[in-house]
């Protein structure tokens, strides 16, 4: 290692969802911050609307939780605008008895949550941090390695055809669950393959929502449809969970057919599903990092864990994560420590150990409770769903978990 006076304070690697809501957090809760985010891709210029591969065609379901944090910093004002409410969640499976619907009416709140586009979401992440003074943004560029620094990290990149390097005292990766610097550093990861893919698209409604999301358990897997176009909106985002070779045969179907394969497979909880967009799948897996903290490091959003989308935790977690990390870092400083000490990032991650495993835990076990037809499983599940009615604790704690309100809530302090 050398040693380097930091050029910044903290330096974040990926400017997807997670990278770009941790520079609005670290912005937002220390103004005299110098932050720096790099990204691959270039972004919009402000004001300007332009496709960022980060934030494709899909769609985000913001827990009650992510909302509150968003509005604590200024952002949810705005996501709102496009944002659609979720009034109701409907949890049921497949050729068996019994389900669960949380209502936010019973729980004295308007929603539980909304869904987001995730290129509406991304264009109010973007522009916002154009009007952060504290906040550079180096895009395109591209971070080829980052080397430890005694008191930091030097991050060696290249921009305009030009290799350059950046010295700061703390680096946060959150380049994706590919994360090439992860590997770079010999960060190893834990991998669960599901052996399934996750089909998206958008479904046409022949009646409106009315702000209902529905996960819905099959012996193949989950599917979720998710309320969009505000609560009168007769579209809805599908996320459908398929053994990998039938997820391959059903991509390959015409729109009628893949509808009525769709229709057979949901019923008609929705009503008829008139219309299907542009359809897409990915592989499922569960990856977690083995080491979230270094000295000057750390690892977030799917690069320190990547999760199955049922239930929608994923990018909650993250923010959960980007919130504490940021409130961590904000004592550090008043306390005249380093940002990238070791101690001070090992607190970070005790304090998120208990709501990461709950999380991790709570969307595997869900995961290969409710894609199995084996007589054991389907049974207990049959008895989950008619415990979840009977027993009101339990339900609370299935209606917390899924507004992202069931471990540590971190608040912003400032």
């Amino acid at each position: 290692m050398t040693q380097s006076k930091p050029e910044v304070d903290i330096a974040i690697v990926g400017g997807g969802m997670v990278g770009a809501a941790m520079a609005a957090l670290l912005s937002h809760i220390n103004r005299n911050w110098c932050i720096t985010l790099f990204e691959h891709f270039a972004f919009p210029a402000p004001g300007k609307v332009a496709f960022q591969p980060s934030f494709d065609d899909r769609s985000t379901a913001i827990a009650r939780g992510s909302i509150e944090l968003l509005q604590g910093i200024g952002l949810w004002q705005t996501l709102q605008q496009q944002a659609t409410p979720i009034r109701q969640v409907h949890v049921s499976d497949r050729g068996h008895f019994g389900g669960s619907v949380i209502d936010a009416a019973d729980l004295g709140m308007e929603s539980v949550g909304a869904v987001v586009a995730n290129a509406w979401l991304g264009q109010v992440l973007i522009q916002h941090l154009h009007s952060c003074d504290n906040v550079v943004l180096r895009a395109p560029a591209q971070v080829e390695r980052i080397q430890p620094l005694v008191d930091g990290a030097s991050i060696h990149f290249s921009m305009d055809g030009a290799a350059q390097q950046l010295d700061t005292q703390l680096v946060i990766i959150a380049d994706g669950a590919d994360s090439p610097l992860r590997t770079s550093l010999g960060i190893d990861v834990d991998i669960t393959p599901y052996h399934q893919a996750a089909i998206i698209a958008n479904v046409a409604l022949a009646e409106p929502h009315c702000g209902v999301a529905y996960e819905r358990f099959t012996d193949q897997g989950p599917m979720a449809l998710l309320p969009l176009g505000g609560v009168e909106g007769q579209q809805s985002a599908l996320v459908w969970t398929q053994p990998t070779a039938q997820a391959n045969e059903i991509l390959s179907l015409s729109d009628s057919d893949f509808l009525q394969v769709l229709q057979q497979r949901f019923g008609f909880r929705l009503g008829h599903m008139i219309g299907v967009g542009k359809r897409d799948s990915y592989p499922l897996q569960l990856m977690v990092a083995k080491e979230q903290v270094r000295s000057g490091i750390a690892v977030m959003g799917n690069a320190a864990h990547f999760l199955h989308p049922v239930a929608g935790q994923g990018f909650n977690l993250a923010l959960r994560d980007c919130a504490a990390l940021a409130d961590i870092l904000a004592r550090a400083q008043r306390q005249g420590q380093n940002l990238g000490a070791l101690s001070v990032l090992q607190r970070y991650e005790q304090a998120q150990l208990l709501d990461q495993q709950a999380t991790i835990q709570f969307s595997d076990k869900l995961t290969k409770l409710f894609s199995s037809s084996a007589l054991p499983a389907a049974a207990l599940r049959a008895l989950g769903f008619l415990g979840l009615e009977g027993l009101p604790p339990a339900k609370q704690l299935l209606a917390a978990q899924t507004m992202g309100q069931a471990g540590r809530r971190p608040l912003l302090d400032r």
